[in-house]
């Protein structure tokens, strides 16, 4: 890996995988994947597809949002051993509405390298494509599940004068929409 700024400790690379299509995946990404000697996974049934699309033969372990406390450790014992590692969610980029934010950190407490890749986010090809002002929008990812708690959020938010952009599960889209509709 050609990063100037390591500093020779281990690395911990997070990696933007296809939301749909499997080629659009950067060469970089693939690089990395090859690279690493272990890839976290939110969901390795769908990271094995994506590595097999590519040929490439990593050890998967799984690492979701319900063992996120858990694993850490697992990486920070790879990394503590001199092994560089990936994370990856199942389609976009980790963090982002997906697990991982709980390992960063304490990765980045123990002094290891993180380096986020770019790449693959539904959030951007989506707002470029509305029509809506793309020069100041605000991201909120997911809204609470509970109808009262997600009502309150919206409340809080409707007076903002940008671009709002949220994320949705397809089963409960139509109740969140009668709520945006309803508070905005």
């Amino acid at each position: 890996m050609s990063q100037k700024s390591y500093n020779g400790n281990s690395t911990m690379f997070l990696v933007p995988t296809p939301i749909g299509n499997l080629e659009d995946i950067t060469y970089r990404a693939i690089k990395v994947l090859n690279e690493v000697d272990v890839v976290f996974s939110e969901d390795t049934r769908v990271t094995l597809n994506l590595l097999n699309h590519y040929n490439i033969k990593k050890k998967l372990i799984s690492a979701h949002k319900f063992n996120e406390e858990k694993i850490v450790s697992t990486m920070l014992e790879f990394l503590s051993n001199g092994k560089d590692i990936a994370l990856v969610s199942d389609r976009g980029t980790p963090l982002i509405s997906d697990p991982g934010n709980i390992c960063v950190k304490k990765v980045i407490s123990s002094g290891y390298n993180v380096v986020s890749l770019p790449g693959s986010t539904a959030l951007i090809p989506a707002l470029t494509v509305s029509g809506l002002d793309t020069d100041r929008f605000l991201f909120y990812g997911f809204l609470n599940s509970k109808s009262s708690k997600r009502q309150k959020e919206l409340e809080n938010l409707k007076k903002e004068k940008f671009t709002l952009i949220f994320y949705e599960a397809p089963h409960r889209l139509l109740e969140t929409l009668e709520d945006i509709l309803n508070i905005f």
